[in-house]
């Protein structure tokens, strides 16, 4: 983020929403003076090398905004899902040892309240929507940006980054140690492999608007993975559908990471519009002609059969008039591909909008693997699966079908807990839980 300032200043690495709801572009440099800004403001305020920080908010601007000012002066960043109960709160505070707070609204912060008196560690407790960037940019305003880059420049690969905690399905949330080598490793990987496909067409500028959680793995990752490949990076802390399609078709992404649900939002929200201006029937013969399209082409790229025949070519073009551009707008007008992650996509689904001009490239990963593992890749994607092992990252299935896995981008550990550590790591693998099993070459 800093390279990026100094090599090239003027470019656009975010873009935020104003007081009237209309879109501001952020520089590099000026996401760099920002940051910077906040981190003397939390050096000011008693915040150490090493220091964990809570984060309690919806997805916004000022989350990427702490979360880099926290890794600027070498702090870690514990997330924490705003709709934590108060519980939840206290157990992932207390068990990191969190030494200050940054929550969204008031709701959060009498959440954080209600336990505060069980969490020793906690000194610091900030308001976003009370002003808490203003006040903390004021109170570092006589540190000097050097304290800053020494802070800076003691962060090594092997530090942590953060500390994110799983969602607790089986057994109380344990803690995933990342550090900034997983991280890096994780979004270098990304970038390296699939930049081409973060553009709509080839030369234009890349831009995603980020929509998942950034408790969750997945959309740290996104976040990382923007400001490293020159992605201009929007934030939507909402997921109802109306506010969701507003933002997409306002922001104007070239792609997105999404999990099923999203791509099903999409999906009945165009299905719902055409059937109440009465062309239900036309949408549906529409997603069988895509489907049947985008799964001729997905046989051609096995070798598994010639491609789309010259009259589903012809159905294909006319739908891509009257249903599949209607689709796209839905979403921008800019979005060619995507990916997904979080849980499996429907085969048909994915097929859909392939045929419909969007072709969807699903992962698999995990809290404590930094995000993907495997990943469809772009030129050979197999609708139904997670895909490929991403480079560098190796992957072995169990003789009881567990999924087994190993690279740079695995966790050190969980937390404080060195038994239900040793539990998943064996012998330089992770032992992920989930079961999998390779597919050959038919579809």
């Amino acid at each position: 983020m800093f390279d990026h300032a100094r090599n090239d200043p003027g470019r656009v690495a975010l873009s935020r929403k104003d007081d009237d709801g209309a879109w501001r572009d952020v520089t590099s440099a000026e996401f760099r003076d920002e940051v910077l800004a906040l981190a003397k403001g939390l050096l000011a305020r008693g915040v150490r090398f090493g220091d964990r920080v809570a984060i309690m908010c919806r997805t916004r601007y000022e989350w990427t905004l702490v979360d880099f000012a926290l890794w600027a002066v070498g702090a870690q960043s514990v997330p924490v899902y705003p709709t934590s109960s108060a519980e939840q709160v206290l157990w992932m505070m207390h068990d990191a040892e969190v030494s200050a707070c940054v929550v969204e609204h008031e709701d959060h912060a009498m959440t954080v309240g209600s336990v505060i008196d069980r969490l020793p560690h906690l000194k610091r407790l900030w308001q976003l929507d009370k002003g808490a960037v203003g006040e903390l940019v004021a109170a570092g305003a006589h540190i000097d940006d050097d304290v800053v880059h020494r802070h800076r420049r003691a962060v090594i690969p092997e530090s942590v980054a953060t500390v994110i905690y799983t969602s607790g399905t089986t057994g109380r949330p344990k803690g995933c140690v990342l550090t900034h080598a997983n991280f890096m490793y994780e979004a270098g990987t990304l970038v390296g492999r699939w930049e081409p496909v973060f553009h709509s067409r080839s030369g234009d500028e890349a831009a995603t608007l980020l929509f998942l959680p950034l408790a969750h793995v997945f959309g740290r990752m996104v976040e990382v993975a923007a400001i490293l490949g020159r992605v201009k990076l929007g934030h939507q802390p909402l997921l109802q559908a109306d506010a969701l399609m507003s933002d997409l078709a306002s922001f104007r992404p070239t792609f997105v990471l999404a999990v099923p649900y999203v791509f099903e939002k999409v999906f009945n929200a165009a299905r719902r519009t055409a059937e109440t201006a009465g062309k239900a029937g036309v949408f549906d013969r529409a997603v069988d002609v895509a489907v049947r399209y985008a799964e001729a082409v997905e046989h051609r790229a096995f070798g598994l059969g010639p491609g789309p025949s010259a009259g589903l070519r012809l159905q294909h073009q006319f739908f891509e008039k009257a249903v599949y551009t209607k689709v796209r707008e839905a979403m921008g007008g800019r979005v060619r591909h995507a990916m997904s992650g979080g849980s499996a996509m429907d085969r048909g689904l994915g097929l859909f909008f392939a045929g419909a001009g969007i072709t969807i490239f699903e992962g698999f990963g995990l809290t404590e693997s930094s995000a993907a593992v495997t990943a469809n890749p772009p030129e050979r994607t197999r609708y139904g699966t997670v895909g490929q092992p991403i480079p560098g990252t190796t992957v072995h299935i169990a003789e009881d079908g567990e999924v087994w896995l190993r690279g740079p981008q695995v966790f050190s550990g969980y937390l404080n807990d060195p038994e239900a550590t040793a539990a998943v790591l064996r012998d330089g693998w992770l032992a992920t839980g989930d079961l999998g099993r390779w597919t050959r070459t038919a579809i």
